[in-house]
């Protein structure tokens, strides 16, 4: 076999033992914690650095529209992704320090009982630890998806999303599945509401 197609059937077979141990109960937990916040009219603050960030970005943008206006869901989620807003980010970063580029800027909006989310494949952001610490202390919901073992991240949040292996790109990959599951979980639930419009496309 070619070496590519080594490494490729080598990585896709890790990545289907990993999705085989995921714990559901873990997932489930998470998706009631979003649902909770949508339907009290929460915030929902998502953060992390390099993929994770990305990641914290696109589920912004999968429930703030696809779950909401798309799904038509009579209460729309309000989510607020802390790593998208460059320039302050930067000002943070310099002025401040980086590892308080998502604590300062919370602490202008989060108000008790939100849900803050902190991606970290290793667990161990001190900018991420730092955020989700405040937010313990400041009446926050909080929540840790992490890889490896889940590092301070996993001991600190009050709800953990654990991908049990030492890998970050699997681990990055599935932390994106779980955003894709949010999604399609809230648009099913709101097609089947009684007060369903016809969905778009996803």
């Amino acid at each position: 076999m070619p070496l590519a197609l080594e490494a490729i059937d080598a990585y896709l077979n890790r990545l289907c033992d990993t999705i085989d141990r995921l714990d559901r109960e873990q997932i489930d937990d998470v998706v009631t914690l979003f649902r909770d916040a949508a339907d009290a009219g929460q915030t929902v603050f998502t953060m992390g650095n390099g993929g994770s960030g990305s990641t914290a970005s696109h589920i912004v943008c999968d429930l703030n529209k696809g779950a909401s206006y798309d799904a038509g869901r009579d209460k729309r989620f309000k989510l607020v992704c802390l790593n998208d807003n460059v320039a302050t980010t930067l000002a943070y970063g310099n002025d401040v320090g980086y590892e308080s580029i998502f604590v300062e800027p919370l602490k202008n909006f989060m108000s008790a009982g939100d849900l803050v989310i902190g991606i970290s494949g290793s667990g161990n952001s001190p900018n991420v630890l730092r955020a989700v610490e405040w937010a313990n202390d400041h009446g926050g919901v909080t929540v840790g998806l992490t890889g490896y073992g889940g590092g301070k991240l996993g001991q600190i949040a009050q709800h953990h999303l654990n991908v049990p292996i030492d890998d970050m790109q699997i681990a990055e990959d599935l932390h994106l599945v779980f955003g894709h599951i949010l999604l399609r979980v809230f648009c099913d639930e709101a097609s089947a509401s009684p007060s369903a419009k016809p969905q778009a496309a996803l």
